[in-house]
């Protein structure tokens, strides 16, 4: 079997969604922006019940973690059996393994791009999207066993703390090649962060195509959409999914005390990757 994943990583809520419609775009080449409800059939996602089902050939219980997690190394073959070259792939669980079994298999995995955002900002967005308290949101991102429970539609993703979490996926050894990108870099310089995603996947960067690419996964763009028809991918607590997108918002929505409780978790983290004054 190929090695043919390419992971395409982060922690919830830190710019995953949006590198995945600019490659849409990027990949249709369209002279109209592509559909955000259509763009995620540019990365399939490694935790979505269907799939299970699909590879099982019955309805499956996505609270029967044992089960499920028995499942994954067969879901993601099946995602390589197609041998192509590459195969996009959204995650968010923590390059670890879970009760015996590799999240990440090395004998799958042609390469990764790995998405962080500043904890900060991170956070705000997180309580957002999950319909908690900021005090609640800045808690959940700092335990080490954190991960996202299972429904009808997603089985269980093991994140772990935001810090492991970015551990796992920047440090040690790793078989294959991993492009990590910080969200804040991506927002002062669309161009070049997204030239080196296209890049790393080994297609022509095209300045033209590029540039319309990063104006058609533009905030303002996405907003529009999901005002206009909605996005498949918002979650029920939240009021939209496209909320304001931009960096620092930590300086005035976050209170003091729970910045300093985010920097006591994450500090030496933080301060690795630029984002600690």
């Amino acid at each position: 079997m190929k090695k043919s994943i390419v992971w395409m990583a982060s922690y919830p809520k830190s710019g995953n969604t949006w590198m995945r419609i600019f490659l849409a775009n990027y990949v249709a080449n369209s002279a109209e922006p592509v559909s955000i409800n259509q763009a995620h059939r540019i990365a399939l996602g490694d935790s979505i019940t269907k799939m299970y089902q699909m590879v099982a050939g019955r309805p499956v219980d996505p609270e029967n973690i044992e089960h499920m997690l028995q499942m994954r190394p067969h879901v993601l073959r099946g995602i390589v059996a197609n041998n192509a070259d590459i195969n996009l792939v959204k995650t968010h669980n923590a390059r670890v393994v879970a009760r015996d079994v590799p999240l990440i298999p090395e004998d799958l995995t042609r390469s990764a791009i790995y998405i962080m955002r500043n904890p900060l900002d991170m956070v705000l967005s997180y309580a957002r999207h999950y319909g908690m308290s900021h005090e609640e949101a800045v808690y959940t991102v700092s335990h080490p066993d954190n991960a996202n429970p299972p429904d009808a539609e997603t089985v269980t993703q093991f994140m772990r703390s935001w810090s492991d979490h970015v551990r796992s996926w920047t440090t040690g050894k790793s078989a294959y090649p991993v492009l990590v990108l910080r969200y804040e870099d991506m927002l002062a310089d669309p161009k070049t962060c997204f030239a080196k995603v296209v890049e790393h996947l080994g297609m022509p960067v095209d300045e033209a195509r590029l540039d319309r690419a990063i104006l058609f996964s533009s905030f303002k763009e996405l907003s529009e959409q999901e005002k206009k028809q909605g996005f498949v991918e918002k979650s029920e607590e939240s009021e939209r999914f496209f909320a304001k997108g931009q960096k620092d918002q930590w300086k005035t929505d976050l209170e003091p005390r729970l910045v300093k409780q985010m920097k006591h978790a994450h500090r030496k983290v933080m301060k690795k990757h630029g984002y600690l004054e």
